[in-house]
């Protein structure tokens, strides 16, 4: 009969452990949102598979993206900036980025991500639509 090696076991589970904790710091802060890295490497990657971009594409979208993300989180974290402003200096990233993507981007790939932005949009505009309603019902 063949004896468990426990130590060995629970050396894997602890190395398996530690290597989970280490990679939850790397993409998530201290309220659980992901950090800036985490949220450009997770666009980059939506980005390259729906548009099929080339190894060098996908290298300069993703330099631009983890240059806006971490601008935005920057914004977001300057507690001095009125909310407004906030809102006014993330919508510039936004066009700043649109635009830089435009440089690197073929314009059937371009039309395609600005489309996919556009749809975006859309849904997080009805989404805060509905919520508006539910506060309103509420009130009466």
């Amino acid at each position: 009969m063949k004896r468990t090696s426990y130590p060995g076991l629970l050396a894997t589970l602890l190395l398996l452990l530690s290597f989970a904790a280490t990679h939850a710091q790397d993409t998530a802060r201290s309220d659980g949102r992901w950090n800036a890295s985490a949220k450009a490497d997770k666009l980059s990657d939506k980005i390259d598979k729906e548009l099929n971009l080339t190894k060098e594409q996908a290298a300069q979208i993703h330099t631009i993206n983890t240059d806006i993300s971490h601008r935005r989180d920057a914004i977001k974290r300057d507690t001095t900036i009125a909310k407004k402003q906030q809102l006014l200096q993330v919508r510039a990233l936004d066009a700043e980025r649109s635009q830089r993507f435009k440089t690197v981007l073929t314009p059937v790939q371009y039309k395609k991500w600005n489309d996919w932005e556009m749809k975006k949009k859309e849904r997080l505009e009805a989404k805060m639509d509905k919520k508006q309603d539910k506060k309103l019902a509420k009130q009466h």
